[in-house]
């Protein structure tokens, strides 16, 4: 009898001992949890963000470079009144072609403007790069939506292990949570293409 007292308080203590470790397991479940759905909040809001930067972007370079063409028809337009009246007094012809030059260095600034980063070569620069961001962030995604889903099952996985003292269970939750893991890593680092995801 005391040998069979000792090895159900053996037991005990093992099952006491494995609960707790299970319990440590699904905390850091929790809180790689916790950190993928920061990861997918903040790559949502900044696709979100980036999209509408790149729409402004576009926006403004649509309007910058109809002004543009607006100005060059502006000075088209001037230039041919010159040539078609030669007769025009100097007084006039020098107006004209003052007008003109002041249009067409307009149209060079409307173009590119270095200094302040809005001619159109700048804005089309800006605009893609920030497309480019965009598309970074959407990608991320699919990624923290997997490694969401693959640590909440985890955790469900290993909290049944508890209940039921299976250890399949447990294993089962290691493997899905070990991928959900690497699912939120490639969530931030973008380092290997996630299968499945177009």
């Amino acid at each position: 009898m005391a040998w069979d007292q000792l090895s159900h308080d053996a037991d005990t203590q093992n099952a006491k001992r494995r609960d707790k470790l299970i319990g440590v397991f699904i905390g850091l479940l929790a809180v790689v949890l916790a950190v993928c759905s920061m990861g997918a909040g903040n790559s949502a809001q900044d696709a979100t963000l980036k999209n509408i930067e790149s729409s402004n972007t576009w926006a403004f370079f649509q309007a910058k470079n109809i002004r543009r063409h607006t100005v060059r028809l502006q000075a088209d337009d001037l230039a041919l009144t010159l040539a078609a009246n030669p007769a025009m007094s100097e007084d006039a012809k020098r107006l004209f072609k003052e007008k003109i030059e002041s249009y067409r260095e307009l149209d060079k600034r409307l173009t590119s403007e270095p200094d302040k980063k809005e001619g159109l070569d700048e804005l089309f620069i800006k605009a893609k790069a920030l497309e480019t961001s965009r598309d970074e962030a959407l990608k991320r995604g699919p990624y923290f939506d997997y490694g969401q889903a693959l640590l909440q099952i985890a955790i469900v996985l290993a909290s049944i292990a508890i209940i039921s003292g299976g250890n399949m269970l447990l294993i089962a939750s290691a493997c899905v949570g070990v991928l959900g893991v690497i699912a939120t890593i490639g969530g931030f680092t973008l380092a290997f293409p996630l299968p499945f995801a177009g």
